[in-house]
């Protein structure tokens, strides 16, 4: 079917092999080291791209970086001697930035493309038009769902391959009545099985880091007890999410703890992951699921700009997928802590592509770079909403990415350089302005990776005086500088850097990633002739210029204090009444600041936030505090008396 054909839809059950597998056949098959093409297997999660790399060179029996190799954001593990790359769908897509006709590869294969992130859909579309006019290049699109149908005809009506995976029954029980809390179930659910279930190990899904953490914490204590009670066996319990370092990810792949005495109970591991493990990642050994039916996923309003991560009901396919996961080895049981009636009537049939709940400026932007002129009309498989749209054209617009015109400037040509989003870039580049792009660039590295300071529940106290160690009046963007200037000064004094984070509270781990980030974004920086500079410290304006380059990049996340409730903010523009989230260093209220983030949890909160004055809003980013376009109202009242002042500074000047 491969040689028949240019494009192939192959569906294969979760587990068939299908993503060890096919990329090596593949190879045997084009021979890249003949032709000077590589091979391209993309893959939604970093994760799933690296361990999958791993695998395939250990199979080839080659050195991974070598033969077989992969590149995910911020980092590349492949060499000149590469045929078969793993990458991350994102990756791939800013390749095809410098090279609109991926000229590089001879065959490309989009797996796990039923996940439907943002990446995927756009490469998808891409290779469609590529292929019309690259008749050689060969392209694999890969999917464990049912959904198959959908992509055959999305391509043309491409020949579709099915393989069955081998899998055993998976016997599914549900609850009777609903849970109230679904991670005391959860953890209940898993003790349960531990103490009366034969052996097998447990696969428990929960929907991010923290809930995942503690529900570990909460199993490994239980677990000690039954042990010393009873003649239970051992159980040892790995967290699995995303920004997990990857030694600690390969964790889950150790066999399972030897019984406690000959002839006792065999012993069993318990892995607590995110969806990263429904379909990304095959472990072996899992006999049992336990599924309380969320994952986090990201929505996005258009209305008020607001994108959030929150927790809802997965789907009918993903919880299909969850179940399989049961029946790799042997028959396996699979525990949803919900009821049949809620899995028939209340589950959607699949989960909503990403497109349609994303913030699209990114997407936008990286399209004008790939040269799509007519955005419109550009053909994604599920096109987003007119709304969605013309709200990232206008963020462009504002940022000065995209001319009146909607043509690409040579800023957001620049901009698109940078994985990142687009106002974090842009804040970078005009960072020179301000004489402060070394700590900007800093500090968009804090901001590309999770939070450093660490707050356990166990020692919260001590965790918030450490913070105030770092503490800047300012605010949050101005703490992280200071945090991680301390903790480069630990590192350069000698100290043990690791040793120095625990006492601190931060989290080593991510300071060593936003090192790295910091690192890769200044070669990108010096490939494009940015100026590295910085305020000398003691110069009074060294935190205000960098208060002010903040701006130039998030002058549309800035919210006012509310005269009536000192606690409560308006943003500008959008009037959403919010509330300075409560991890935030400031202490007293000021009456303008600029936030990095909108978290949505039971009340609406702004986080990472720093006081800065209305008067550099009229300056720094004049087109969009254009007064006269303001309702009537507060906002609109203060920037006018901001503006009367500068007039009179001004008049002033000019008279003397």
């Amino acid at each position: 079917m491969y040689h028949k054909t240019q494009i192939l839809v192959f569906v294969g059950e979760t587990g068939s092999g299908k993503t060890t597998q096919i990329p090596q056949y593949v190879l045997y098959d084009e021979l890249p080291h003949l032709n000077k093409k590589l091979i391209a297997c993309t893959q939604p999660r970093r994760v799933a791209a690296m361990s999958v790399a791993q695998r395939v060179a250990d199979e080839l029996d080659v050195k991974l970086g070598e033969e077989v190799g992969y590149s995910i954001r911020f980092e590349n593990k492949t060499g000149p001697k590469t045929m078969l790359k793993y990458m991350t769908d994102g990756q791939l897509l800013r390749e095809s930035m410098h090279d609109h006709d991926m000229s590089r590869y001879s065959c490309i294969i989009l797996d796990e493309a039923h996940e439907r992130t943002l990446a995927t859909d756009i490469l998808m579309a891409l290779l469609k038009q590529i292929s019309e006019r690259r008749k050689d290049l060969k392209i694999i699109i890969m999917s464990a769902t049912l959904d198959a149908q959908k992509f055959q005809k999305y391509f043309n009506n491409a020949p579709l391959l099915a393989v069955p995976g081998r899998t055993h029954p998976v016997e599914i029980f549900y609850t009777p009545e609903a849970e109230r809390d679904y991670v005391e179930a959860a953890v209940r659910t898993v003790l349960q099985i531990h103490a009366t279930e034969p052996e097998g190990d447990i696969l428990l899904f929960l929907t991010g880091e923290e809930e995942i953490e503690d529900a570990c914490r909460r199993i490994g204590l239980e677990v000690d007890e039954m042990i010393r009670e009873s003649d239970a066996g051992p159980m040892v319990v790995y967290p699995l999410y995303g920004t997990l370092p990857p030694q600690q990810q390969q964790r889950i792949f150790d066999k399972a703890p030897e019984p406690l005495r000959k002839g006792g109970r065999p012993g069993r591991k318990c892995i607590v992951a995110t969806n990263i493990a429904e379909t990304s990642l095959t472990i072996d050994g899992i006999v049992y699921v336990v599924d309380p039916g969320f994952s986090k996923q990201k929505i996005y309003n258009p209305r008020s700009r607001v994108e959030s991560l929150l927790v809802s009901p997965i789907s009918k396919a993903s919880a299909q997928q969850r179940a399989g996961r049961a029946g790799r080895t042997r028959p396996g049981k699979c525990f949803r802590l919900y009821t049949e009636k809620a899995f028939k009537k209340e589950l959607i049939e699949q989960t909503y592509p990403e497109i349609l709940r994303s913030n699209l400026s990114n997407t936008v932007l990286e399209l004008k770079k790939l040269g799509v002129e007519d955005l419109v009309h550009f053909d994604l498989m599920d096109p987003p909403a007119p709304e969605t749209m013309m709200r990232a054209l206008e963020e462009l617009n504002y940022l000065a990415c995209l001319d009146d015109e909607g043509e690409l400037t040579t800023l957001g040509s620049l901009a698109s350089e940078f994985p990142l989003d687009p106002s974090l870039a842009v804040m970078l580049i005009t960072s020179p302005e301000f004489y402060c792009s070394n700590e900007i660039l800093s500090i968009t590295s804090l901001l590309s990776v999770p939070q450093i300071f660490i707050r356990p529940n166990s020692n919260r106290k001590r965790a918030d005086e450490m913070k105030r160690q770092f503490a800047h009046p300012d605010g949050d963007h101005l703490t992280l500088l200071n945090a991680y200037h301390a903790f480069k000064g630990a590192e350069n004094s000698g100290q043990d850097a690791k040793k120095w984070c625990h006492e601190h509270f931060l989290s080593y781990r991510h300071l060593t990633s936003a090192d790295n980030v910091r690192k890769q974004l200044l070669n990108i920086m010096e490939r494009n002739g940015l100026e590295l500079l910085s305020t000398p410290f003691n110069d009074k304006n060294y935190y205000v210029n960098i208060r002010r380059a903040l701006l130039s990049g998030f002058f549309m996340q800035v919210a006012m204090r509310e005269s009536t409730n000192s606690k409560v903010y308006k943003t500008i523009k959008d009037n959403q009444l919010v509330m300075i989230h409560p991890s935030t260093v400031l202490e007293n209220p000021y009456e303008w600041v600029v936030y990095n983030e909108f978290v949505l949890t039971s009340k609406q909160y702004v986080r990472t936030v720093t006081n800065i004055r209305p008067e550099w809003l009229l300056e720094i980013a004049p087109n969009y505090y254009n007064i006269d376009e303001f309702d009537k109202g507060e906002v609109k009242t203060a920037l006018t008396r901001v503006a009367e002042k500068i007039r009179r500074k001004q008049a002033m000047k000019g008279g003397s």
